[in-house]
Order: structure tokens, then sequence, then C-alpha cells
């Protein structure tokens, strides 16, 4: 089966957007055996739109296109379809249907921008989507199985995986992958997994195919069966992964480190504070990034400044002179003082020198010191991360989380994070 992918998009060819979404796209097709055989990306010209389609729906058997459903002038991929395959745009019933809900319920008034997104060539059926306001559509024309779908990101990757894997199946007859398994981990590398698995398992079956996708800030391994007879090796198989790798792997399918750290939080019933100084409440903003973080968080502070260390957390004058505000004592006091002020059962704390200024001989670029647990108990811990700003913040705030959720779950918490990560001694 030949896969084609029409990317759609001034904004797009000018490099204003990073097309991120033909790679999603390419990686969800290896679940089916596929991979595109061509990809093509345009600008909103409708003549090249017009002449794109066509000449991809007649040299292969599926035709994703992806953006222009949009509501303005420059979404132009309804009218270059209606023109490529010689259908009327029509208002089509389903689409106006699925629209109608989503103002309803966002209490939004329709407009005739809006409108625009419910007319679609009459041979079109809807491909639902749950998250925006257009639908995607779909039709066959040259014997070619023609889909449409939002560009934003968000939108279409829960639509590819319910509804475009499928078609395609349908369309071709494929034979699916039985069973797929998805595992996800944190605090290993990629090629420390696939050494280990080479070490440990020398005897994994042929049967049980195998896949890491970086994600980050984590990993998700995939497990892959063809036949139901080999089901129950699947699920063999994945145990015994998971319990070599049960330090790192923070749950199953999707899960984000923030959702499971909250996850545990609420499950033990613990409310957790944030005291942040380098990561600038990045730890704070993940939790609450979470629905139903209410239950489990209340209260961070951003402390940045040592004199917002001492007026916010009641950090000592004298302990910041005598160690530093990146250093094992001043994250102890700053989890000590967030878990006063907010009455948390749990708290974070983080200090460190994000770069590329303000390091020393004795702490360079990188150093950062963070400190977790409930009052009396608080444990702290050094790390070095020798990576650009953005990297050190988002690196420091996931390994932050890891800590407690562990904390919480009693998982150990001195195990060695990313092995290609020297720690500085």
């Amino acid at each position: 089966m030949k896969i084609s992918l029409l990317l759609t998009g001034n904004e797009l060819m000018s490099g204003d957007t990073v097309d991120s979404n033909s790679a999603y796209i390419a990686r969800s097709l290896k679940d089916l055996g596929l991979v595109p055989y061509i990809k093509k990306v345009v600008g909103d010209d409708l003549p090249l739109l017009v002449s794109s389609i066509q000449e991809l729906s007649q040299m292969t058997d599926v035709l994703i296109i992806n953006g222009g459903l949009g509501p303005t002038v420059d979404d132009l991929t309804s009218v270059a379809l209606s023109q490529a395959i010689n259908s009327p745009i029509t208002r089509n019933v389903d689409a106006y249907a699925k629209l109608d809900e989503w103002a309803t319920r966002r209490g939004f008034v329709m407009t005739e921008s809006n409108l625009k997104q419910t007319d679609l060539p009459a041979v079109c059926e809807i491909i639902d989507n749950p998250k925006g306001s257009a639908v995607g559509f779909r039709c066959i024309a040259n014997d070619c199985l023609i889909m449409c779908t939002p560009g934003v990101p968000s939108e279409l990757k829960p639509m590819v995986e319910n509804h475009l894997l499928p078609l395609i199946r349908d369309h071709g007859n494929i034979v699916a992958k039985s069973h797929i398994t998805r595992l996800r981990l944190f605090g290993i590398t990629e090629s420390g997994l696939q050494d280990t698995v080479n070490e440990v398992f020398p005897d994994w079956p042929a049967e049980v195919e195998l896949g890491f996708r970086v994600q980050l800030p984590v990993i998700e391994v995939k497990f892959a069966t063809v036949g139901d007879e080999f089901m129950a090796l699947n699920h063999l198989w994945t145990e015994k992964f998971e319990a070599h790798f049960r330090d790192y792997v923070i749950g199953r399918d999707s899960i984000r480190l923030s959702q499971a750290l909250n996850d545990a939080l609420r499950d033990h019933s613990l409310v957790l504070t944030t005291a942040e100084s380098c990561t600038g409440g990045q730890i704070a903003a993940a939790i609450t990034s979470e629905a139903g973080s209410s239950s489990v968080f209340e209260a961070g502070y951003v402390v940045y400044s040592n004199r917002m260390k001492q007026q916010s957390l009641g950090v000592s004058e004298a302990l910041l002179a005598e160690h530093g505000a990146v250093s094992k004592a001043v994250v102890i006091a700053m989890a000590e003082g967030a878990i006063e002020k907010s009455a948390a059962d749990i708290a974070v704390s983080i200090s460190g020198i994000a770069g590329p200024d303000g390091g020393t001989d004795e702490k360079p670029v990188g150093v950062v010191w963070m400190a977790w647990g409930k009052a009396g108990k608080i444990t702290a811990r050094k790390f070095f991360l020798p990576m650009g700003r953005i990297g050190f913040q988002r690196t420091a705030t996931a390994l932050a989380m890891d800590l407690v959720r562990r904390e919480v779950l009693g998982l150990p918490t001195d195990i060695d994070y990313f092995s290609e990560l020297k720690k500085k001694r």
C-alpha cells in the first residue's frame, strides 16, 4: 500500500511553523507496518493544491491532507478537494451538527466564518474531531482514500489513532497487529534501555516486536504482536520488561510524568507544595496542567532572588551567606519553609545555575540541588545537567517531579538517572 502526505500552509513554507505532524503520522503508520511513499508540502495556493491532490491520488492508495481546515480565507483544503475530484461544495449536515455542539458547549455564537468549516465536497463523510471546531473529512477518488485533517497537532493526534489508522486498515484490507502494549519510562536513556535489553533478555522472542520512541521527557516502549495466538506472549514479555525496569516505569499508554505524579499524590491523599528558583514555576505549571490537580496542589512559591527566599520562605540570611543559594542547606530550608507556609503534606524545592552565566569553578553552570519530602524528613540531592538553559529547566523539572513520585510510592530515589549525564562531584 502506498501512502502520500500533503501538508498545506504558507507558515510551513516560510519556516514559521515546524512540521511535526508528518513525523507523527509516519510514526503512527508503523503500527500498520507502513511507511509513507511520498510527502509534499505546499503553500496556500489553490491551483497548486488542486493539482497536488489530483497527482497524489493517482499515484497512491491513501492520501492524507493536513492543514487548511480553518475558518479563514487562506484555509483552502475543502475547496481544493472539491475542484480536484469534481464534487460540489455543500453544507454538510453532520459537520454542522458537530460545530453547533462544539459552539454550544462553549457558549459561542457561530459566525459565517465558522460555518465555512461545514462546507465540504458533497461526496465527503466527516471524521470526528473531538478537540476542535473543524471536523476532518474523507472520500474515495481515483480508488484512493483521501482524508483531510486539521493542522493543530493536539487535534490531529487523537484523530490518527482513533480514525485514520482504522480507515487505512480497512481500505487496504491490512491485517493489523493484533496487540500493542505501551509502557512509558523516565530516567533512563534510549541506548541504556537497548543495551540492557540485549544483556538481560538474550532470548527475547522474535514474535514480540520491541520499539522505542523518545517523547521527551519520557521514552515510550512498544510491544507489538501479530495474531491472537501471540497475545499471551505479548503480556508475558511486557510483564518481564516492566518487572526489570520497574524503577523507571511511570505507567502505560500515553501517561505523562506530571499525570503519574498527580495520580500518586491523589492515591496517597497527599497535597504537594513547590519552592522553585531556577525552574521559575515550571514544576507547579506541569502539576496544574493536569485535570483535578486542585486535589493535590494548593500553593507553590517562585523565589528567584535571595531576598524572596528569605521573605517568602523564611530561609535565613546567614544560611544563604554561608552556603550560597545553590546548596543542600538552602533547598532543604526552602522545602521546609514551603511546607510551613502552605500547610502541605509534602514539598519539592529546587535551586540551580541554568546559565549561560553565573557559574563558578566550585559550582559550574548546570549544577542543581533539589530537596523533597515531608516536614522533618527532607532529602536533598545534587545533579549536574550540562545543557542549554531551556533543556536544563525542562530536565530539572522532570527530575524533581519524578523524585517526588518515587518518594510517594516508596521507590528508591538514589537511582542513577541518565547514565550519559555524569554527575559532577
